[in-house]
Order: structure tokens, then C-alpha cells, then sequence
């Protein structure tokens, strides 16, 4: 005799379910502190965001218009996993205006830099290996990273960037316990948060070490184009072939350069590991949009984006120095409070004395009508907690003075 249901019914424990990959999960802390900026009133310092002053609208219509008219049934299908190849062949062009020569097998487009990061960790990281970062380091690369749950190595950055010799001597350390690291991760220009630039010698310095103990490096390069200050300096990558090549990975995103609604990025590497990556994409998002990749085809073969570039350094040359001139007016000029001066990008690192946790000052900030990143976010492994990361690309000149003055008045309060 069977018995079918026993009138009781069983709920999913659902926590139990969960990988143990995603159990401890939390996802993106700073994307959760947004629902505390709904106010129109409060200036925001916080997002990584382009002002929308730089956006093409009438080219996108025109553009839009276009594709639509004569590509709409191939716009709305599936399209190839690995990129549109006039994406591609456009892309090619793009790195060969910063000496990097590539060819499609070693070109994978994505839907923006995260997923380019996401497939980066979901690659080679295993639970437990042993990842050298930054400290602090792109916050965005971390959490991707996190799901995998490695073991975070960071190292303080210095004022010309990675602590060379931290990464030497940790890499010799670890590897006495058998956990030689699966990368280095290093964000080269105008680094997000700090706006830190590393320097030529220690790009080259990077690159021993890579060659010397077989760890490849990962450069998130979402910046290059925005210098507004100071002479360009070769990336990683570049230099890498210079020597032959095969030792750098390179994540790219247009979200900064050209707008972020349009989600498209790029990975490139050696082609085995680009293959390796397009098969992680066929096993989770497939195609990027083909809309999409049509627009920023058309941004890097239509919309002259050379000079465009040229406008949008211009006008964030301009919006930095408002930032800098703000700052050394306003804020407090006491021990233990200092900021970095990028040379390009869209941010500045500020540090307070110790014994000041932002977390806490960002509520009190967001009273005064005024936000920021608190600096936590931003580290894999034991978080300092007195920093802040400040936006200066997004509000207005008149705005950046505000705020800054409102963030110095939550300051002084603290400090007194």
C-alpha cells in the first residue's frame, strides 16, 4: 500500500540549497547604499558615473535610427557569442591607437567590464587560491572575484602604485605553502579608487615578476583614454608584447568612455585563454546584444571618437581641478587628512585619521545632503575603515563646491 502526501506541507530550506559558493555571498556593497541617495537634494560623490553633459544623444539617434531601418531582424536574434566581428575589427583598431596588436582570436566582447572580471574569476579561481590585489583595489573586481571565494593578499598602494616588492615577497612566501597565487589583479591607470597611476618602472618591475614566478596579470584598464594631466605611460599589455607577450590578461569596458547603458566590454589575452572564457559566456549570458554592439561599432567608426575623447578630457580636466581647488579651500587641513591629486579618471582616494569610520560618516553625510563611497568596500582582506572614495566626473562645477563644502562641515564635526 502506498501513501501518497502526508497532508503536511514541506517548505524549501532554502539557505541550506545554496551553493557554498553563494551562501556567504553578500554581492555589491556600494550598489546597496544607492537606496539611501533617492533625495534629489543630496549631491551624490558616490557612483562611478560619466557625466551625462559628454553623452552623443544626437548621434546615437541618428545611429540608432539607422541600424534599426536596415538591420532590425538581425538586431533582434541571437548573434555570435564571442562578438559582432565589426565590433571586433573596431576594438582591433582601438588598441592599435594605444601600440596593443591583436587579432580577433584574441578578442572576446562582453557585456561590460564586470562580466569581462566575472569570467576572469570564474576561470581560474578555484575556493581557497590565492589572488594578490591592491590595497585598496576596484571594488567591483572584488566582489566579482568573491563568488569564488578566494583567498585575498593585498598589499598597501603606493603613491606611484603596486607595492613591488610586497607582491615579490608575498608571491616567495605563499609559495613556501604551496599556494602560489592565480594572479595578480592591478588596475594601472588613474586606479579606481585611489586615481593612483603606476609608474613605468614598476609596470616593468610587474612584468619580472610575472615572467620570473609564471603568475599572469590582470589589468583593468577602464580609464586609459581619460588623462588629463602628465605624459601617457604604455600599458601592461603593450609592454608584455614587447617582450613576447603571453604573461597579461586585459579587461576593458566603453561604459566610461562612452556611455554605460550600452553595457559592452572586451577581454584580451592569449587565444586559449580568450577560448577557455567564450566558453564560459556560452554557458551563461550567450550573446552580448547585437544593438548594442552595433552602437559602439558605430561610436568607434562614426563618431569620430578620437576628438570626442579629446572634448571629454577637456571638460573633466576642468571639473578635477574644481574638485582639487575645492578641497584644499575647505577641507581640514589637520593631521592624518590628506587626498590624492589624479593625473586622469574619475576619482580621488581621501584619508582620514584613524579612529574615523566612514561607514558611520556616510549616514551622517547623507543628512547633510551629501554622499560619498565609504573606503571599506574596497579591500578583499582586513578593510581599513578612515577612507573615503570621492566622484568628481558627475555633478556640476557648482555642485562639486557644494558638496565639498557640506562633506568638509561632517568632517569637522567628526574631528572635533
Amino acid at each position: 500500500m502506498f501513501i501518497i502526501g502526508t497532508g503536511v506541507l514541506m517548505k524549501p530550506k532554502w539557505h541550506a540549497l545554496y551553493s557554498e559558493n553563494i551562501r556567504p555571498f553578500e554581492g555589491y556593497s556600494i550598489g546597496k547604499l544607492f537606496k539611501y541617495l533617492k533625495d534629489p537634494d543630496i549631491i551624490s560623490l558616490a557612483g562611478g558615473l560619466p557625466s551625462p553633459d559628454m553623452f552623443l544623444r544626437d548621434e546615437m539617434r541618428l545611429v540608432s535610427r539607422q541600424r534599426l531601418e536596415k538591420d532590425i531582424e538581425k538586431i533582434m536574434q541571437y548573434s555570435d557569442i564571442s562578438g559582432e566581428s565589426a565590433l571586433k575589427e573596431a576594438v582591433i583598431e582601438f588598441l592599435e591607437s594605444d601600440g596593443i596588436r591583436v587579432s580577433e582570436k584574441n578578442v572576446l566582447i562582453t557585456s561590460s567590464g564586470q562580466q569581462g572580471l566575472d569570467l576572469t574569476g570564474r576561470l581560474f579561481l578555484d575556493p581557497g587560491d590565492a589572488l594578490l590585489v591592491d590595497r585598496p583595489t576596484f571594488a567591483g573586481a572584488l566582489v566579482a572575484f568573491q563568488m569564488q571565494r578566494p583567498l585575498f593578499y593585498g598589499l598597501d598602494i603606493e603613491s606611484d602604485g603596486t607595492d613591488i616588492e610586497g607582491f615579490r615577497e608575498k608571491i616567495k612566501s605563499l609559495e613556501q605553502k604551496n599556494q602560489k597565487p592565480k594572479f595578480m589583479y592591478v588596475v594601472t591607470d588613474f586606479q579606481n579608487p585611489s586615481g593612483i597611476t603606476m609608474s613605468l618602472e614598476k609596470r616593468k618591475a610587474l612584468l619580472d615578476i610575472s615572467e620570473t614566478f609564471g603568475i599572469p596579470v590582470v589589468e583593468d584598464s577602464p580609464y586609459r583614454s581619460l588623462r588629463y594631466t602628465g605624459e601617457n605611460i604604455p600599458s601592461l599589455f603593450s609592454l608584455d608584447q614587447q617582450r613576447g607577450g603571453g604573461h597579461v590578461i586585459g579587461t576593458y569596458t566603453f561604459s566610461k568612455l562612452f556611455c554605460p547603458g550600452m553595457r559592452i566590454g572586451f577581454n584580451i589575452g592569449p587565444e586559449a585563454v580568450i577560448e577557455k572564457m567564450n566558453n564560459i559566456k556560452e554557458g551563461s549570458t550567450l550573446n552580448t546584444p547585437k544593438y548594442n554592439q552595433d552602437i559602439c561599432t558605430a561610436f568607434l567608426k562614426e563618431m569620430k571618437w578620437q576628438e570626442y575623447m579629446s572634448r571629454c578630457r577637456e571638460y573633466y580636466r576642468k571639473k578635477l581641478s574644481v574638485f582639487l581647488t575645492a578641497m584644499d579651500r575647505y577641507f581640514p587641513k589637520v593631521p592624518g587628512v590628506a587626498w590624492t591629486r589624479p593625473e586622469g579618471g574619475l576619482f580621488s582616494w581621501v584619508t582620514l585619521p584613524e579612529g574615523i569610520d566612514t561607514t558611520a560618516l556616510f549616514y551622517e553625510a547623507v543628512k547633510h545632503k551629501v554622499a560619498f563611497v565609504p573606503g571599506k568596500a574596497f579591500y578583499g582582506e582586513n578593510p581599513a575603515c578612515n577612507h573615503m572614495r570621492i566622484n568628481f566626473s558627475y555633478p556640476s562645477a557648482a555642485q562639486l563646491e557644494e558638496a565639498v563644502q557640506r562633506l568638509a562641515a561632517c568632517v569637522e564635526t567628526r574631528l572635533s
